[in-house]
């Protein structure tokens, strides 16, 4: 009975990694699609959202019958419950993905639109946040999963960088407004994609530890 049970822990483990790689693909295309302006890589991502949101049900199920169907021990009720919680997180960063996305497919309508430099970098701590979470998880790396919390410090200072250079944008030009909520809109979203990287670090913690950080 045990020998079955652990299989369906390592299954769990595998469809964990799997969700986890299918939102750094999606976080990274979409980044993609913002910096060259691609419709087409943008509209791919907001398809791609529902391969995300399968997976996510998918792993739900077999967290559901792992608890209903076995009797599993404190260790392994933490794992299983941190699992629920970290699916809950990935498919936002999913939307969010998705969301950026919608945006890029606007924002060609700002041809005048000067480059945003500080957003790209927000983007590539985010993703880099991301990527760290899930090692964290598969490796039961403690000491990394902090530094993906600590990090998320970066990517805030990053945005209130980011929200300066749109304000002195819509002061020296108010034409550019719109645009300029269009871009804090993204920026926005790196920023929930970041604190949604803590949160799967944080839940990594607690599957190896049992405490939950504040």
């Amino acid at each position: 009975m045990r020998n079955r049970f652990d299989e369906q822990l390592e299954t769990l483990n595998n469809e964990l990694i799997k969700m986890g790689s299918l939102i750094e693909y999606a976080i990274e295309k979409a980044t993609d699609a913002f910096i060259t302006q691609n419709n087409d890589e943008a509209e791919m991502v907001i398809r791609f959202d529902k391969e995300v949101d399968d997976k996510e049900k998918q792993i739900e199920g077999l967290c559901l019958k792992l608890l209903l169907q076995q009797q599993p021990v404190a260790r392994d009720l933490r794992q299983i419950s941190a699992a629920l919680k970290m699916i809950t997180d990935m498919e936002r960063i999913g939307d969010q993905a998705a969301d950026i996305s919608e945006i890029v497919m606007m924002l060609g309508r700002y041809p005048e639109l000067k480059e945003m430099i500080h957003i790209p970098k927000m983007a590539e701590a985010t993703i880099k946040m991301v990527k760290e979470s899930i090692d964290a998880y598969v490796k039961k790396d403690l000491g990394l999963a902090k530094q993906v919390i600590d990090y998320d410090d970066v990517v805030d200072d990053l945005f209130v960088v980011v929200k300066d250079e749109l304000i002195e944008l819509i002061r020296s030009n108010v034409k550019q407004s719109e645009a300029a909520a269009d871009m804090l809109m993204v920026a926005k979203y790196y920023e929930r994609i970041g604190d949604h990287a803590t949160n799967i670090a944080e839940w990594v913690i607690f599957s190896i530890t049992g405490e939950k950080t504040i």
